[in-house]
């Protein structure tokens, strides 16, 4: 019996849980000689595909350089050149970096981040607004942002308050725009968002307008505006980054996952000068007072530092073009499924909603399903009857069809 206790699984149900040996583009291989296609990226992760021989290299180089280092009030080359690379493409507001090594950790710096920078300029505010069906992370502050429900509902105690606005649904987004305008009249320390997709929520999808009137808006009450890119980033939207089809640039920018490549761990959150500067003191209490121990590790910025250099060397563009139009073609052909609802799409993710009596989060149908695509080679693992694909750049046109043709059984089966 295995000792590890793995997340989001319930083992009561003693559903297997495959052991892989090793991964190369869009596909994972067991240790019985089975293998799968990795049509979610391995929890969004994985970007221009498993085991990218450039940040393979850059991994092992680094190993035999500098393996970890403290990073309060030390530093090094991977970190000091990877900050210095996403303050260059990222809009010229963001001007500093802090280095944390996960999307929820990021969120949480970004939180801190925030209401320091209220309490070091004298202002008393407190209150975060957030949106309504959202998902920021697990880690306390980064689930008290997030929607309250099935995820968090034990810890609840722990939670703190927050100000909600609606979801901005197609055709309903006044509802939320004025929601947003009357919270920020009651001057909120800041307003969190997945920009233009809802990722965990459901795959939920609303647009590029919206979130420039909720950026505006903020602006105008002087509220700070974090954009949790940690999903969005990197491309899977079509762009490298979500805020980029609004215009929007924000105070505070949380980025992870894709950070890598999806090879190792590592997140960072972008902010303005401004922000930096509220906590820039010769008092030492006015600190910004956050860290772990695995800061900007040098192992985990090199392999950064090597993804940065295939965006900038690569045709990865070109590549995501290729797969958004792929990604269109094959959702079009099954969207007249009758059992297929609402099916979206936004850059390289596709998602539909599978018409069943129960659709939540629990939906009986989702463990069916996972099965389902286990069985036939495809890593699939549907929010609740939302069934999403978002694939490595990389994949191949005869892997994405596999994909597809799995689901269209699922759609004739179930």
């Amino acid at each position: 019996m295995s000792a590890v206790w793995h997340p989001f699984t319930q083992h009561g149900l003693q559903e297997p849980v495959p052991l892989i040996e090793r991964a190369e583009g869009a596909r994972l291989f067991g240790a019985d000689g089975r293998s799968w296609i990795d049509a979610i990226s391995s929890w969004w992760v994985t970007t221009h595909g498993h085991a990218h021989p450039r940040i393979m290299a850059a991994i092992r180089d680094q190993t035999e350089r500098l393996d970890q280092l403290i990073f309060a009030g030390w530093t090094h080359e991977p970190a000091e050149t990877l900050a210095a690379e996403l303050v260059r493409i990222t809009p010229d507001p963001l001007t500093r970096v802090f280095f944390s090594d996960s999307g929820s950790t990021s969120v949480e710096v970004a939180l801190k981040m925030a209401l320091g920078y209220w309490a070091n300029i004298g202002d008393a505010r407190s209150t975060i607004v957030v949106m309504e069906h959202s998902y920021h992370g697990d880690t306390i502050g980064a689930m008290s942002v997030g929607a309250r429900g099935v995820f968090n509902q034990p810890y609840t105690p722990l939670l703190f308050d927050v100000v909600t606005v609606p979801f901005p649904a197609i055709g309903k987004e006044q509802a939320t725009l004025d929601a947003l305008e009357a919270a920020c009249r009651a001057k909120p320390a800041a307003f969190i968002v997945e920009p233009l997709i809802l990722g965990a929520g459901g795959m939920l999808m609303y647009t590029p307008e919206t979130l420039a009137e909720m950026r505006r808006i903020c602006a105008a009450h002087d509220a700070l505006f974090i954009a949790d890119e940690v999903m969005t980033g990197w491309g899977r939207t079509g762009t490298l980054f979500a805020c980029e089809q609004a215009g929007v640039i924000p105070d505070i920018l949380c980025l992870s996952k894709g950070l890598t490549g999806g090879a190792v761990p590592l997140a960072v959150t972008l902010c303005t000068e401004a922000i930096f500067q509220a906590h820039w003191s010769t008092d030492r209490a006015r600190m910004f007072y956050h860290s772990s121990s695995y800061t900007a590790n040098p192992i985990a910025c090199a392999a950064a530092n090597a993804n940065l250099a295939i965006w900038r060397d690569e045709p990865v563009h070109a590549r995501i073009d290729t797969l958004c139009e792929a990604q269109g073609a094959a959702l079009a052909a099954c969207a007249s499924h009758p059992r297929v609802q609402n099916a979206r799409q936004i850059g390289t993710i596709a998602a539909f909603d599978m018409s069943v009596p129960d659709g939540g989060y629990l939906s009986a149908l989702a463990p069916r399903l996972i099965a389902h695509f286990r069985d036939r080679g495809v890593l699939l693992r549907p929010l609740g009857n939302t069934i999403y694909i978002m694939p490595p750049y990389g994949i191949t046109p005869g892997e994405l069809a596999q994909i597809y043709a799995t689901i269209g059984e699922a759609l004739d089966s179930f």
